[in-house]
């Protein structure tokens, strides 16, 4: 891998730990500054929101307690990045109470004009 490949991969593991950190606090601002306008988030149970709607969700809901993730892989394709690995998240639910859901995640992310990257697609896979 050469050393820009290396550096990308590294800012998209930053990137995706920032995004982590700002859905637990419901950091909006820095969600939408990581967000592309054209993402696409599909929950694990279906449910698809755009940009606009997830980060509504999130404010209103506050749904994620904790995020973890396992091993990742990163996957370079010209200015776009594939991110696939385990995903455990911990949930508030409606009622107040709290929930586990673990899975795979697909990330896909594009370089911007400033050379750094934007989340376009997200989606999670629960275990069976």
């Amino acid at each position: 891998m050469s050393a820009a490949d290396q550096r990308a991969v590294e800012q998209v593991h930053d990137l995706e730990r920032r995004r982590r950190h700002a859905l637990v606090a419901a950091d909006l601002e820095a969600l939408d500054d990581m967000f592309d306008e054209t993402l696409v988030h599909t929950h694990a149970h279906g449910i698809t929101h755009s940009k606009a709607e997830l980060l509504e969700h999130t404010a209103k809901r506050r749904p994620y307690l904790d995020i973890t993730r396992g091993e990742l892989l990163v996957r370079l394709i010209g200015d776009v990045a594939v991110v696939t690995g385990p995903l455990t998240n911990l949930l508030r639910t409606p009622d107040g109470g709290e929930r586990t859901l673990a899975g795979v995640a697909t990330q896909v992310l594009r370089r911007d004009e400033s050379g750094g990257w934007r989340f376009v697609s997200f989606q999670m896979t629960p275990y069976a």
